[in-house]
């Protein structure tokens, strides 16, 4: 596809509508928005604005779609595939000052907000009705759009589902420029295809998110979560579907191994509350009396006692409860700090065949002589997996991480897991998506792309194509 180049008259237009403080080129445009979280892409937009209004994100796709000019819409930019990255130049829209909450309706449980509000500040809006908004990705300062662009899951996933679960309503703007609302405040809805799904996942490509209305649930009252020390990782996954098997419905199973510990206890300077076991599970549990949890809670230690877990830690107060969880929250960044550069496979696979995945890992650490770094939702099977560059030149380095990557979603395959379970596949993942899903459904997608956007002007160059 050949895109119009930007000139002076598509600046002059941009200006017109937004005015000059808000339309952005050349050295103006700050770095951060050339790249995402993870940083291997990178490419400068040829113009950024700020948007306000769904009104002017209309004129702007408008304007796009008539002069073929490529549009990538921006949050915070904490994506980890190069999925908000402008690879083609462009304008880019920077959504972020769309931050408002418009509306809580507490009849019909529903929040309606804009897409620029933060994921933490849904939370602490919603928590004073008593009302709760379950997803929990790791990263708190994403913006409400991007986690619906990916579908984020979280830690929360294995009780509650997905962002998917808790989208009632959206407002979007074609690449045409047309505005179209699907859903609404409504629970059920049977009404043709389900517009709204596609949209949610499909990482910018085929609308702009312009307002959203989430669906709520009754603020649990407590909350206890059990640190779970076992001798081997082995071990501690093998007990996940036990787990899970018993009925106890915690909010969270996750894994961490003692590598991953130690690198959180010195990037936020605090101890974890355990660090001498090679492997643990870290589980939450919630509910309205304590009496309900404590139930829970014990069913499940008693079975990784009978596992062979070598203690269980009751974390009931709120600053061991912080102590814990601020560890798993930082284990991305802890990570990061501890070398020169990274890349992230992000599988998910069946809750059996997690310990088999991580023991392959540990076997490509051996075989290449890369350090290699995971963690993740062994409630849901969504495993973090970080191959770390360290002193490696730039050239061994991208020949490793091609081997190490090709070897790892090779694996993900063979247990019936898939490429993603949460990052999305954006520009980095495309080939190994494609491999995966084959050339026919491959095909569906991109029919899908062209209904949207027949001129492939909306964040082109991800996903399928």
């Amino acid at each position: 596809m050949e895109y119009k180049k930007l000139d002076a008259k598509d600046i002059e237009f941009l200006i017109s509508l937004l005015g000059n403080d808000r339309v952005y080129t050349g050295e103006e445009i700050n770095e951060d928005f050339s790249h995402d979280e993870m940083g291997g892409i990178s490419r400068i937009p040829d113009v950024l604005v700020d948007v306000n209004t769904t009104e002017e994100v209309s004129k702007i796709m408008k304007y796009a779609s008539d002069n073929l000019i490529p549009v990538v819409a921006r949050g915070s930019g904490t994506g980890l595939v190069g999925g908000s990255v402008a690879v083609f130049g462009g304008i880019m829209m920077n959504m972020s000052k769309m931050n408002k909450i418009l509306e809580i309706d507490e009849e019909n449980l529903t929040l309606t907000l804009e897409p620029g509000v933060l994921l933490m500040e849904i939370s602490k809006f919603v928590e004073p009705y008593d009302l709760f908004y379950p997803p929990d990705p790791g990263e708190k300062s994403a913006t409400i759009a991007g986690n619906i662009n990916t579908n984020a899951g979280g830690m929360r996933a294995v009780k509650y589902g997905v962002t998917r679960d808790y989208i009632r309503g959206l407002e979007i703007v074609l690449p045409n420029g047309e505005v179209l609302n699907v859903g609404g405040k409504v629970v059920k809805n049977s009404s043709g295809y389900s517009i709204k799904d596609l949209i949610c996942g499909s990482e910018g490509t085929l609308g702009v998110i312009t307002k959203i209305i989430l669906k709520l649930i009754p603020l649990p009252k407590k909350a206890v979560s059990l640190l779970i020390p076992f001798p081997n990782l082995d071990m501690a996954i093998s007990t996940v579907p036990k787990i899970v098997k018993s009925k106890s419905a915690p909010t969270a199973i996750e894994f961490m191994q003692r590598e991953v510990i130690l690198a959180a206890e010195e990037f936020l300077g605090k101890k974890f509350p355990d660090n001498s076991s090679d492997a643990y599970l870290l589980l939450t549990f919630d509910g309205n009396s304590l009496e309900e949890i404590e139930k829970a809670y014990e069913t499940v230690a008693n079975i990784c006692l009978e596992e062979g877990a070598l203690d269980v830690f009751i974390t009931d107060t709120d600053e061991r409860k912080e102590a814990v969880w601020s560890a798993r929250g930082a284990f991305l960044e802890a990570v990061k700090a501890t070398t020169t550069d990274m890349d992230e496979c992000d599988v998910v696979v069946p809750r059996n065949k997690v310990a088999e995945f991580i023991k392959y890992t540990d076997e490509l650490q051996k075989q290449f002589d890369v350090r290699i770094r995971s963690f993740g939702h062994a409630g849901d099977g969504n495993l973090h997996v970080y191959v770390l560059k360290d002193d490696l030149s730039d050239e061994a380095w991208e020949k490793k991480l091609s081997t190490v990557f090709e070897a790892m979603y090779s694996k993900s395959v063979e247990l019936k897991g898939l490429v993603s379970g949460e990052h999305g596949i954006g520009y980095a993942k495309k080939s190994y998506m494609k491999e995966q899903y084959g050339p026919e459904y491959v095909a569906l997608m991109k029919n899908i792309k062209l209904a949207f956007d027949p001129k492939n002007i909306l964040n082109p160059g991800k996903i399928c194509q």
